[in-house]
């Protein structure tokens, strides 16, 4: 099922708004505003495919002023623009604002007639605005970025590249970075950010930079467009002092912004007093029954720490969470 776009209407007709809602809410999410000065903030959050303006409802030239505002900033410049008013009014409306206006609508018309312009004009409108912006300034910032497509990294900017040193650029997923025992969490975080309706998630978490030293940061997740299949970017800031985005733009993905605050929040990565006991032996070469006669525990037990071990280093088998726990010094073998 394709996903709803999104359609601002600015309209202090209530029951105008409401004959446009019961036909077009099959096609869209809808949002209604009656102060232009709302929906203006409203549409920052929202990032609207459609806003569809009733100039009957506003008499005031400085009403239509301030809705000019909505397309000079440039978040906002390709939202589909329809006015909705008299003949008179939009011909006036056409000699002066022809260049940021994409469709008149008269009153004239039925509601069938006006539910069919707004679906045919938004749906001939194909771009993608943020993956045009970003992938022109992607090497240009100074911030390390990396285009993401759920927890696999696309690309990476050179910023990137320095800051986590790097040998080679492929291959790399964006749980490489965090903390060992949050990777399944992240994983899944990451796949219900694409899959969801948000559009950004700016939070505090700490990233693996190098030898497995934790930094902390900020970071800033931005959609590229609101398809599931699409890929979104994750900005870094390690000052920490400010956003690296206007937190105004874009709806919000608390879930997201909750797990890599958790990442941020957790302790320093370490096995519980029994795991470390179990692969302490098991890096000396200790049987089951062996680790059972030597820690008074039942094989069964063994059985269900080796599972966990596993678990919590993210590994496949035993071997490869021995392997782990030798290389960063995590368990005390004994001196030859």
């Amino acid at each position: 099922m394709m996903e709803k776009r999104q359609l601002l209407i600015v309209s202090r007709n209530q029951e105008f708004i409401d004959r446009l809602v019961e036909q077009v809410s099959v096609y869209f999410e809808i949002t209604s505003e009656k102060s232009i000065h709302v929906a203006y903030n409203t549409a920052l959050n929202l990032l609207p495919d459609t806003i569809f303006f009733d100039k009957n409802s506003y008499n005031k030239a400085s009403d239509f002023r301030n809705l000019k505002n909505f397309k000079s900033t440039h978040f906002l410049t390709k939202s589909f623009l329809i006015v909705y008013g008299s003949d008179t009014d939009l011909s006036i409306l056409n000699k002066r604002y022809k260049n940021i206006i994409d469709e008149f609508v008269s009153d004239q018309l039925n509601i069938d007639q006006i539910v069919a312009k707004i679906q045919r004009d938004t749906k001939c409108k194909n771009y993608n605005y943020w993956h045009d912006c970003f992938m022109g300034l992607f090497n240009l910032m100074t911030q390390p970025i990396v285009l993401l497509q759920q927890n696999n990294i696309i690309a990476m900017n050179d910023a990137f590249k320095k800051t986590f040193r790097l040998e080679k650029i492929d291959g790399h997923k964006l749980t490489d970075f965090v903390n060992i025992e949050n990777k399944a969490k992240v994983k899944t975080s990451l796949r219900n950010f694409a899959r969801g309706k948000h559009m950004k998630a700016v939070t505090a978490t700490s990233l693996l930079i190098n030898n497995d030293k934790l930094r902390n940061a900020r970071v800033s997740f931005s959609k590229l467009s609101r398809n599931i299949t699409d890929q979104f970017i994750m900005m870094i800031d390690f000052s920490g002092e400010e956003d690296t985005m206007d937190d105004r733009i874009g709806s919000h993905a608390n879930q997201v912004e909750k797990c890599f605050k958790e990442n941020s929040e957790m302790a320093e990565f370490s096995f519980t007093k029994r795991e470390k006991e179990i692969i302490s032996l098991l890096c000396q070469g200790y049987k089951t029954k062996e680790i059972s006669d030597a820690l008074f525990i039942s094989p069964k037990t063994i059985e269900k720490h080796r599972s966990n071990i596993i678990k919590r280093t993210n590994s496949e088998t035993i071997l490869e969470s021995i392997v782990y726990a030798i290389n960063h010094n995590l368990v005390d073998l004994p001196k030859s």
